[in-house]
């Protein structure tokens, strides 16, 4: 790894709210050395490192106790580092991992055994937006988790998620749908497909985070624009929604093709979590959103 790439970012801002007891960040991704962990050579891009030990830097600067750490698409199904960064935390971690059709289910059991508690579908940052690719990659994922207490993860856009709303609204197997289902802050509380969303969390059938705000905001550096819709989504059932901080922020600018680095976004972690007060005032609330929430969700 090379000595000359920037460290990962670290929280400039101090949270200016009690974060309770048994906190946790529900998003989170680690990026080891490519000589220990190779990239998937399909990857969309290529991160710059961010290790297990600042990752548990940036947790000690934000008061969060427990953390999920979420596969990456730049290693495919390839869970090693993923694996070392939950087994580096202990009983504070869980991970969701990304498998194959070659995954055997003995695989998938020892996974288990090292905290894996879910699977991941990113179908976003693979571009996949075919509704009917993405009925088929689900089913597979439902019938392949339904005899596991885990649950299934879904990067994906509004629209695919609304097409989904069928088969997630009926599936035996719980689903969590990552970074507000894909909303834009700009498109506001009409967008289209985001009833669907709100339909999905009040009915108790789905966890949402909120996270990932970066991406589709228009207000940096907090995202405040978001503020509406973690509203809607923490009215519509906050026994249903988790947050997190997509550290290390990965897929920013820099890169020219997959194969070059991708800079990581330099987010203020605290700032952005200064927002959680404001998107939930309440303290019973925001315990729900990053202690109780998880708690079940996660097995802590």
């Amino acid at each position: 790894m090379s000595s000359g790439l920037a460290k990962a970012p670290q929280p400039a801002t101090t949270v200016d709210f009690e974060v309770p007891a048994g906190a946790c960040d529900c998003h989170t991704h680690v990026f080891g050395d490519p000589e220990k962990y190779p990239f998937f050579p399909g990857r969309t891009y290529t991160p710059e490192p961010a290790t297990s030990e600042e990752l548990a830097a940036m947790h000690r600067r934000l008061h969060l106790q427990r953390v999920v750490v979420v596969q990456p698409s730049v290693y495919g199904s390839d869970n090693r580092a993923t694996l070392d960064a939950v087994q580096a935390r202990g009983a504070d971690a869980r991970g969701i991992a990304v498998i194959g059709e070659k995954t055997t289910e003995a695989e998938i059991d020892a996974m288990g055994e090292l905290g894996i508690c879910g699977i991941r579908l990113n179908l976003a940052t693979g571009g996949t937006d075919d509704p009917g690719l993405a009925r088929a990659r689900l089913t597979a994922a439902i019938k392949r988790m339904s005899r596991r207490n885990w649950h299934i993860q879904i990067f994906t856009s509004l629209a695919v998620m609304a097409a989904l709303r069928d088969i997630v609204a009926t599936s035996p197997v719980m689903v969590v749908i990552d970074h507000f289902g894909g909303a834009k802050a700009g498109l506001g509380l009409e967008q289209a497909g985001l009833a669907d969303l709100l339909a999905l969390v009040q009915s108790g059938r789905v966890y949402v985070k909120i996270s990932g705000a970066e991406s589709a905001s228009n207000r940096a550096p907090d995202f405040s624009d978001f503020v509406p819709l973690a509203r809607a989504l923490i009215a519509a059932n906050p026994d249903r929604v988790i947050w997190g901080t997509n550290w290390p922020h990965p897929g920013g600018s820099g890169a020219k093709s997959p194969t070059a680095l991708a800079l990581s976004r330099p987010i203020d972690d605290g700032l952005v979590m200064n927002q959680l007060a404001v998107w939930a005032p309440d303290a019973a609330v925001r315990k729900k959103i990053l202690v109780e929430n998880p708690a079940r969700l996660f097995g802590f």
